[in-house]
C-alpha cells in the first residue's frame, strides 16, 4: 500500500535541462560538470485560480514535496549558494511545479586509455530516485534528446563532444526497482596539442640521430656526442611526457608505444656507430697481415721476425677482436659501407613503422 500522502504522486513529469555544462577532466577517470538541473512534476494540491505562475523563494522548498533525485557515481557534489542558494521554485495554476537547481558534481567515468591520446571516451550522467521505486514515481525526459542543451556551444581544452543522447532505464537493487535517467555523451580527444608537445619533438630527435651517419667514422667524439645527447634528450622527453600522462599502469598507451619506437631508433643509431667502428678495428689486422705478407715475399728472414713480433705482441684484446670477426663483420667487407646502408635503412624503416602506427591507432 502506498501511503495516502503519496497517492497523488504516482507519476511525475520529469524534465532535465543542461543549459550550461562545463566538463573539466582530471585524473583521467572522472569529470566535473556544472549543471542546471530542472525537474517538473504536477501536484494537484497546489492548484490555484489565476493565469499566471507564482515564483517562490528557494527557502520554501523545505515546505514542499520534491523528488529525491541523486547522481549515480558522484564522488563530490555541492549546491551553489552565492549570493543565495541557487534554487528556483515556480508553481503554475494547474499544480505543475518547476524545481531548478545549479549544482557542480564530480562523476566517475571509466576510460579505456589504450589509444591515448587518439582515444574516444563514452561517459554517462545517471540520475536515480533514492527512495521511491517504479511503483511510486516515473522518470522520463520530456523532450528526449532535446532535454539536454548547451553542448553545441561547449568548448573544452582537450575534448570535442562527438555525440550525445538520452535514455530511460531502471536500477535494480535488493530493495526494489528504481527509475533512472541516463545521459550519454561521447568525447574525442584533441590530438593537436600532443602532436606539438610530444610527437614532433620525438621525430626531430630521431632525425637528429641520423646526422651521425654522414659524419666520418674517424670523428669519434662528434659521433659519440650526437648519439649520447639524443639518447639523453629522448629519455628526458619521455620522463616529461609521463608527468602529464594518466596514472594508469594497467594500460600500454599509444603514446608510450611511439616514444618507445623513437627511443629504439635513437639507441639503434648509437649502436650502429659502435658496430661500424668495431668492424673498422677488425679490418685493421687484415690490412696489417697483407703488408706483412708483401714484406715476407722479399726477405723470409724479415718476415719471420715480423711474425714473431706479431705473436709476441698478441694480447687478450686482439684475441677478442679476432673472435668477434669470425662472422666477417656480418658479411660487410667494407665497414665504411655500414653508414651507407644505415642512411637508407633507418629512415625507410621509420617511415614504414609510422604508417602502420598511425593507421592502426586512427582507423582500427
Amino acid at each position: 500500500m502506498i501511503p495516502s500522502y503519496f497517492t497523488n504522486f504516482c507519476f511525475f513529469e520529469y524534465n532535465i535541462g543542461l543549459l550550461c555544462m562545463i566538463i573539466l577532466f582530471f585524473l583521467f577517470q572522472d569529470y566535473t560538470a556544472t549543471i542546471f538541473l530542472r525537474q517538473r512534476w504536477t501536484d494537484e494540491r497546489l492548484c490555484f485560480d489565476g493565469n499566471k505562475s507564482l515564483s517562490l523563494d528557494g527557502r520554501l522548498v523545505e515546505m514542499l514535496w520534491v523528488p529525491d533525485t541523486f547522481i549515480v557515481d558522484s564522488k563530490k557534489s555541492f549546491l551553489h549558494d552565492i549570493t543565495v542558494e541557487n534554487r528556483l521554485i515556480r508553481i503554475y495554476p494547474n499544480g505543475t511545479v518547476l524545481y531548478a537547481l545549479r549544482i557542480t558534481t564530480t562523476v566517475a567515468c571509466s576510460m579505456d586509455l589504450t589509444k591515448y591520446p587518439m582515444d574516444k571516451q563514452m561517459c554517462t550522467l545517471q540520475l536515480e530516485s533514492w527512495g521511491y521505486n517504479v511503483n511510486d514515481v516515473m522518470f522520463y525526459w520530456t523532450r528526449g534528446n532535446d532535454s539536454v542543451r548547451g553542448l553545441d556551444t561547449l568548448r573544452l581544452a582537450q575534448y570535442t563532444v562527438e555525440d550525445h543522447f538520452t535514455s530511460v532505464s531502471e536500477a535494480v537493487y535488493e530493495t526494489g526497482r528504481y527509475p533512472k535517467l541516463v545521459f550519454h555523451f561521447e568525447l574525442k580527444r584533441n590530438i593537436l596539442f600532443f602532436i606539438l608537445e610530444t610527437y614532433v619533438p620525438s621525430i626531430l630527435l630521431v632525425v637528429l640521430s641520423w646526422v651521425s651517419f654522414w659524419i666520418s667514422q674517424s670523428s669519434v667524439p662528434a659521433r659519440i656526442c650526437i648519439g649520447v645527447t639524443t639518447v639523453l634528450t629522448m629519455t628526458t622527453l619521455m620522463m616529461g611526457a609521463r608527468t602529464s600522462l594518466p596514472n594508469a599502469n594497467c594500460f600500454i598507451k599509444a603514446i608510450d608505444v611511439y616514444l618507445g619506437i623513437c627511443f629504439s631508433f635513437i639507441f639503434g643509431a648509437l649502436l650502429e656507430y659502435a658496430v661500424a667502428h668495431f668492424c673498422t678495428l677488425c679490418s685493421a689486422p687484415d690490412n696489417a697481415n697483407k703488408i706483412d705478407s708483401n714484406k715476407s715475399s722479399k726477405t723470409s728472414i724479415d718476415g719471420k721476425k715480423e711474425r714473431s713480433k706479431h705473436k709476441g705482441c698478441s694480447s687478450p684484446m686482439s684475441v677478442m677482436k679476432r673472435l668477434f670477426c669470425i662472422f666477417d663483420c656480418f658479411h660487410v667487407k667494407n665497414p665504411y659501407h655500414i653508414d651507407n646502408y644505415a642512411r637508407f635503412s633507418f629512415p625507410l624503416s621509420f617511415i614504414i613503422i609510422n604508417v602502420f602506427y598511425w593507421v592502426y591507432y586512427l582507423y582500427l
